[in-house]
């Protein structure tokens, strides 16, 4: 059971964060002898070079080894403070604050199964003190902030600001592998204005090439559970070269993706774009739930039947495949019926959400839903020519597949070897996704359960729709991250 809500709830994107009195953190700034730095980096270059096979283009870069657990949790090992303390960290894209707990965490149970960071043991503490609150999408964390020295495989950042938990309120964090958070996304969403480590490494010039890159292992017995290399790319870890897109917009690492493709077969729905965040600390891929209902229905998997969904498709199916046919407009087709209202431009006031909030409303909200995605799914089936009467069935077979309340979906772990690729669409390059690289195998009592590595999680517009590209897909494609010119790079994992 722990292991299953493991699964279901390490949503580490940062969906909500405030910050209580606070407005610029001020920074004193022990910047390091440059001069000694660039001394020690080709002796490190070698090093690194003979044994890892690392590329930093000229620069330093630093290899932190990644633990995997359940290929759910990628974490690793961070010193904090003078002498280090040692905690376990995920290194989240998703987020940009590093956080641990505090030796003054006294109520939270979470904070009694992890190392406690001690201020006082620490020569090179700075006190803050502000308090400040992150809110993540599977829970919150709240505390105070503090200056130290961080320690990062050969690397030291000096004075680094983070957060000393003293408060974490889900049961996620009690279950969790690791002790805290270390954010590696833009500072466009630091809670704080604190700068994420990967900018004061660059500030304090410990590397030459403004890059990260991320190798994730998704052989559950490696004991090599993955490696997060700062500063270059590890050669060793990846085939071919890097297809780089464009971050178009900073705070997470936001890309443009196109359509997701079904053994090779369009879903339609992003046909016209979607954004996407690439986000290490997402277990899972997470998407719009009217593409999801599809590749689960295209997978086999087992969600909870929506019978609001199947009673559109019973009384408005007929009328919305004729809509379709005469060149009705698509968003038009819902508030025409009179299940959407309309701005003259898309359906309001009603965006597709998830099966979650689907549960939580009731009357006119839940059938525009359920009408708008029948309407994707339509339109889809017309362009491939199908009959009435095949629309309307793989209509309702996809309001079967509607993912459950919890977001997860079961496979049967006998038919892996039949299910089709799924594939995206990312700078007009195809990635595919093997069904092996997209069901997660869970072994638990001598028996093995198989996940659906897609769940839903939607995003109205104008942010959304979107999709969250976590370790399913960064497992498949070696990730390099790079924030000189804010792009993000793919090359199939080795």
């Amino acid at each position: 059971m722990a292991k299953k809500l493991v699964l279901g709830v390490i949503l580490l994107w940062a969906l909500i964060f405030s910050c209580e009195g606070l407005s610029r953190i001020s920074l004193t700034k022990k910047r390091l002898d440059v001069d000694t730095i660039r001394a020690a980096s080709a002796a490190r270059r070698q090093h690194f070079s003979q044994n890892f096979g690392l590329s930093a283009s000229n620069g330093e870069s630093d290899a932190i080894p990644l633990s995997n657990y359940l290929d759910a949790q990628y974490f690793g090992v961070i010193g904090l403070g003078t002498p280090p303390q040692n905690f376990t960290v995920i290194f989240d894209t998703g987020s940009s604050n590093l956080w641990v707990p505090s030796a003054k965490c006294y109520f939270s149970v979470a904070c009694y199964f992890h190392h406690k960071y001690k201020s006082k043991k620490s020569s090179t503490y700075t006190a803050n003190g502000e308090s400040c609150k992150i809110t993540y999408g599977s829970g919150s964390i709240s505390g105070f902030f503090s200056q130290d020295n961080v320690q990062v495989g050969d690397l030291t950042v000096t004075d680094q600001v983070f957060i000393e938990t003293t408060r974490e309120s889900s049961l996620t964090f009690v279950l969790a592998k690791f002790d805290g958070i270390l954010g590696l996304g833009y500072p466009e969403i630091s809670v704080g204005n604190a700068p994420p480590l990967w900018y004061s490494m660059a500030a304090q010039g410990l590397i030459e090439k403004n890059v990260f890159s991320f190798w994730l292992n998704r052989d559950e017995e490696d004991s090599n559970g993955g490696e997060l290399v700062f500063g270059g790319v590890d050669s060793k870890h990846f085939t071919g070269e890097h297809t780089y897109v464009n971050v178009t917009q900073k705070g997470y690492w936001q890309i443009e993706m196109g359509d997701l493709l079904i053994d090779g077969y369009s879903t339609g729905f992003c046909s016209g774009g979607c954004a996407a965040i690439v986000d290490s600390g997402t277990s899972l891929l997470a998407g719009p739930t009217t593409i999801v209902a599809q590749v689960n229905h295209a997978i086999g998997a087992e969600g909870v039947a929506s019978v609001e969904c199947k009673e559109v498709v019973k009384e408005y199916g007929d009328l919305i495949i004729e809509m379709l046919i005469s060149q009705t407009e698509p968003a038009k087709v819902c508030s025409k019926i009179n299940l959407c209202a309309f701005d003259g431009s898309h359906s309001v006031g009603n965006p597709i959400k998830s099966v979650v909030e689907m549960t939580k409303e009731k009357g006119s909200d839940l059938l525009c839903t359920a009408c708008e995605m029948a309407v994707v799914w339509m339109e889809n089936q017309l362009r491939e020519n199908a009959t009435k009467d095949r629309i309307l069935n793989y209509a309702n077979q996809l309001c079967e597949k509607l993912p459950s309340p919890s977001g997860e979906s079961t496979v049967s772990c006998d038919d892996i070897g039949s299910m089709p690729d799924i594939s995206f669409t990312i700078a007009g390059k195809t990635f595919t996704l093997t069904p092996d690289q997209y069901v997660l195998k869970i072994a638990e009592a001598g028996q093995t359960m198989c996940i659906s590595g897609f769940m839903a999680f939607d995003i109205p517009a104008p942010r959304g729709p979107l999709w969250i590209l976590g370790d399913v897909f960064m497992g498949a494609y070696h990730t390099v991250f790079d924030f000189d010119n804010d792009k993000v790079g793919f090359a199939k994992s080795a």
